[in-house]
């Protein structure tokens, strides 16, 4: 664990690409091979937009990434935070627990709140009027997003403490989680549920896509499951009964447009229709 620490706290930035555009190529070469969806679209055509907003993460990541830094440097010099104030653990442990942590923050409280504050929903709703949810889907964010969920991911090494080498792991299971939870791959359903016990799998995620509540307001995990179970947030949901996007924003060839994507935050504010609501 020692080594692994190591490697990533002096990570190269070319190894953190290779990390990213090869989990995207990974799973969009699995997505043709067993699809979810056979989606009718032109696979190209619908990255496009989703790519531009993974470029920009990076960009806003990347900008602010001296926070992160000056923050773990500033709590392992004053041995602050949760992990550093539990008993003393094997290392494997820590980093495991420092991972654990981090994604409650800056995954699960991050986005259970963009739900949940109607400003914050309209610049997370970039990411849910996608209609053709892949892997691509992964890090389609609006660049507010991106700093929004930058600020939650900078109080959780506050709070929890960790060095400069888990915030790297943590950020690079991150980014193979989500992708792995957007892909559009069919797995076994027996298998996706077991590992739906410890991790986010791909059909637990979706239900999270589909475009009506309660559905929409649920299952907010990225790498691990147990807050959503934890917090009663966890739902469940036929993946065949699926549909993908946000029902009061239905338009797909808007939701495909870059230009109209970057100017939807400031758009009337519209939640997904509740179940209970429709007409019998």
């Amino acid at each position: 664990m020692e080594t692994i620490l190591n490697y990533f706290e002096t990570i190269p930035s070319s190894h953190r690409s290779i990390i990213l555009v090869g989990g995207i190529t990974f799973f969009w070469l699995l997505e043709g091979a067993v699809p979810l969806f056979k989606f009718n679209y032109k696979k190209w055509k619908h990255a496009w937009p989703n790519l531009f907003f993974t470029v920009t993460t990076i960009v806003v990541n990347f900008g602010l990434a001296f926070l992160l830094l000056n923050t773990a440097d500033w709590v392992k010099a004053n041995n602050f935070g949760i992990i550093n104030w539990l008993p003393e653990m094997p290392l494997w442990l820590y980093a495991v627990l420092g991972v654990l942590f981090l994604d409650f923050f800056g995954a699960y409280l991050a986005h259970f709140t963009e739900h949940k504050v109607k400003t914050l929903w309209m610049v997370h709703l970039v990411h849910h009027t996608d209609h053709n949810v892949d892997t691509t889907t992964a890090n389609r964010h609006h660049p507010l997003e991106s700093v929004i969920r930058f600020v939650f991911t900078l109080v959780g090494v506050f709070l929890v403490g960790t060095p400069i080498g888990i915030i790297m792991l943590y950020q690079s299971v991150s980014l193979i989680a989500t992708q792995f939870g957007h892909a559009n791959i069919k797995m076994n359903r027996k298998v996706d549920k077991l590992l739906s016990y410890v991790i986010v799998s791909p059909d637990m995620h979706k239900v999270h896509h589909h475009n009506l509540l309660p559905y929409t307001d649920s299952n907010y995990g990225n790498i691990f499951s147990v807050w959503d179970r934890l917090f009663g947030t966890y739902m469940e949901l036929d993946r065949d009964k699926i549909v993908y996007g946000v029902d009061t924003f239905p338009d797909e060839v808007a939701n495909s447009n870059l230009k109209e994507l970057l100017k939807q935050p400031f758009k009337g504010y519209r939640k997904p229709t509740n179940l209970e609501e429709l007409p019998q």
